[in-house]
């Protein structure tokens, strides 16, 4: 896939930053495919940049494992890999667990609607076809318990660990069926939630995240 028209990337001294923005948002929304070449010449052209920013905003995503490299031979986007995802998936349900089991006490019934408004959100997504709003529904539903868990450790390294997840899911979400069973899950969630059950609503965040994991394994291995 080529490389889309030149970015607005205006002063040297935010070169590196804008680069590494860039080229992470390409990567993850899927307009730079996985496995797809990284030639640091051609980025450095099309963004009206040295050579120099574009290798560093590429040696700090290969850090975050967005990129992988052979050396002197290629550069390139890193493959979504099952393995990876079975990696991310338990760490990002063990935080998340702890973020309802914090959040839970103070859920108010706006806080339950909202949910509910964001499973219309992604039921529609899912019916219409578009992977880019359907995890967007769904990051948003998980990130109300996450944003009223009052830990910002916590909602940070959830943050960076979903950035990560995002591209994963971006692919998963194209599955109509797998975005179904999500939202039966996501169901179960929220009558434990206004049940104020809240072991109940934990283990339904845990089916959730595991079921998840089973189906996007599924589809990674075909």
């Amino acid at each position: 896939m080529p490389i889309p028209p030149p970015a607005a990337i205006r002063t040297r001294s935010l070169a590196r930053d804008e680069v590494y923005r860039q080229l992470s948002a390409w990567i993850i929304d899927g307009t730079l495919q996985p496995e797809e070449a990284l030639r640091d010449q051609d980025i450095a052209g099309q963004l009206g940049v040295s050579r120099t920013p574009v290798r560093e905003a590429l040696r700090r995503l290969e850090d975050e494992g967005f990129v992988e490299t052979a050396a002197n031979r290629w550069t390139r986007v890193a493959p979504l890999r099952a393995a990876h995802a079975a990696e991310l998936y338990p760490v990002v349900e063990t935080l998340e667990v702890l973020a309802l089991r914090l959040a839970a006490p103070a859920l108010t019934a706006q806080n339950l609607d909202v949910l509910q408004d964001l499973d219309l959100k992604l039921q529609h997504a899912l019916r219409v076809g578009d992977a880019c709003a359907a995890v967007d529904a769904d990051t948003a539903f998980h990130t109300v318990w996450i944003s009223r868990s009052g830990n910002g450790e916590l909602q940070l390294a959830l943050r960076g660990l979903k950035r990560k997840l995002r591209r994963i899911e971006l692919a998963y979400f194209n599955a109509a069926a797998s975005g179904q069973a999500s939202l039966d899950e996501h169901d179960a969630i929220r009558r434990a939630l206004r049940a104020s059950d809240t072991e109940q609503a934990v283990l339904a965040l845990q089916n959730n995240w595991r079921g998840s994991m089973q189906r996007l394994q599924r589809q990674l291995s075909c």
